[in-house]
């Protein structure tokens, strides 16, 4: 095949919104091209859309299950398939609606804000209240401009003198023990000596883990007494981290200390400080906790998001539908593996409460279906599975991105893509997203289309003899 005259063959992409549901038998993308050109292209494009469609689509499912009012960290890169599938999982969950990714590289390369906590080795690392002082002189920064005293002190916000947070955190420790119904004595102060390291480097973004040793026996004592210490020194602790244990118990437990705190104290904001819970989650454990009244604000996600193990693979398939305008098709005794000849445009068909209503498939030589007129939309191969649809809105599925060897319509950013998904939700009905018995959504060919298959289908299919 010759090049044309800019240097690049007449290659033709037709793809699928990035951010639009797409379902079985609507075709992704379209390629359209010399023969030789376009083949060598399916490992490419297959490796491209696979994974991406699979990450944004678990990570989707996984909105759904924890609803709109709790945030979802991605929380995958030590378990994901390498550096590379990594930064992909934390790009493509992100589209699919999570809100945040511990991944710093994917943060500064997808704009994506970053989110996490220290980690258990962090706390284990202080034995005693008396290994704090040293550590803190141990600390090392590129910049003389970040160096950290060699005192527990940080700076009152109010009179900007130096303050001694340890000496105010084991005071406030001892004041809320008793409230708490909690020993002093029973709590780490190795723990307390780590989250008052971590709060002077962080005081503004103090999210502590607080399940090391006992969460309430310990670490939510310990959390307690650091935060009001920053309190009283113009700072606002963020929350904290659980990673172990009754998710549900303990988020209750722990909403419930902030409340009493808050209404003894008097300091409102206490009450609505951010529970995080980690720990293996999947859909199934969210739906349980969902269940089970739990008071958590934000999911941390890794495993089960970046290695999709619900379905570690998306069976994305690339054939050849139409060769110099001639259709053809693919038989199979699975007719879930018969292909749908010939070029086609999709549209969906939306009713009067704004939901969608079914997919159409339909021969590129037909005329697109009108806003108020009836359709009639069939299922590709049972003959009495039909319906008439009148739409109240039309939407294409697919538009023209490549032509010519040059990008032809903008391709969306990040942002974008994810508030397109986001309202693409909102467009299926309840009963579609639901985790138990969802029911399945139309996808449908139009009356045409429907009898070309058919008429293509007995021009290739043998006729068996029988003896």
């Amino acid at each position: 095949f010759v090049p044309d005259h800019n240097g690049s063959y007449n290659i033709r992409f037709t793809e699928g919104f990035a951010d639009l549901l797409l379902y079985f038998r609507v075709p992704l993308l379209r390629v359209e091209g010399p023969l030789i050109i376009v083949q060598l292209l399916e490992t490419t494009l297959l490796t491209l859309v696979n994974f991406a469609s699979l990450m944004a689509t678990n990570a989707a499912r996984y909105r759904l299950a924890a609803g709109r009012n709790v945030s979802l960290l991605e929380f995958g890169l030590r378990r994901a398939q390498g550096p590379d599938g990594g930064l992909s999982a934390s790009k493509y969950a992100y589209a699919g609606g999570f809100d945040g990714t511990s991944n710093v590289l994917a943060g500064k390369m997808y704009n994506i804000p970053v989110r996490g906590t220290h980690a258990h080795a962090y706390i284990t690392s202080f034995n005693g209240l008396n290994e704090l002082q040293l550590k803190l002189a141990q600390r090392y920064f590129v910049d003389i401009n970040d160096l950290v005293s060699t005192k527990q002190t940080i700076q009152d916000r109010a009179s900007g003198q130096d303050a001694d947070l340890l000496a105010l955190s084991i005071s406030w420790r001892n004041k809320i023990s008793p409230i708490l119904d909690v020993l002093t004595d029973e709590a780490s102060d190795g723990e307390l000596a780590a989250l008052i390291s971590y709060a002077i480097a962080f005081p503004d973004g103090f999210m502590a883990l607080v399940d090391t040793y006992d969460v309430k026996r310990s670490g939510l004592l310990n959390f307690c007494a650091v935060a009001l210490a920053l309190n009283d020194l113009g700072y606002r602790a963020v929350g904290i981290r659980i990673d172990s244990g009754d998710l549900a118990y303990l988020s209750n437990k722990a909403r419930d200390t902030f409340v009493k705190i808050a209404t003894t104290y008097n300091i409102p904001w206490f009450a609505e400080l951010q529970i995080v819970a980690s720990n293996d989650i999947n859909e199934e454990t969210i739906l349980s906790l969902n269940e089970q009244g739990h008071r958590i604000d934000c999911f941390g996600i890794g495993t089960h998001l970046v290695t999709c193990q619900r379905q570690p693979a998306l069976g994305c398939v690339y054939k050849l539908v139409e060769i110099n305008g001639m259709p053809r098709i693919k038989l199979s005794q699975d007719v879930g593996k018969v292909t749908m000849p010939g070029r086609k445009d999709c549209y969906r068909l939306y009713g009067g409460d704004g939901h969608a209503l079914i997919d159409l498939l339909q021969r590129s030589t037909e005329a697109a279906p009108e806003v108020g007129s009836r359709v009639l939309c069939r299922h590709p191969f049972i003959e009495s599975k039909r319906a008439y649809v009148i739409p109240t809105r039309v939407e294409p599925l697919h538009r023209l991105y490549w032509q010519d060897g040059r990008v032809v319509e903008p391709i969306p950013d990040l942002e974008q893509v994810r508030s397109r998904v986001k309202a693409s939700l909102r467009t299926l009905r309840q009963d579609h997203k639901r985790n138990l018995n969802p029911t399945p959504y139309k996808v449908a060919v139009s009356d045409h289309l429907y009898s070309f298959i058919h008429e293509l289908w007995l021009q290739n299919a043998p006729i068996e003899e029988l003896s």
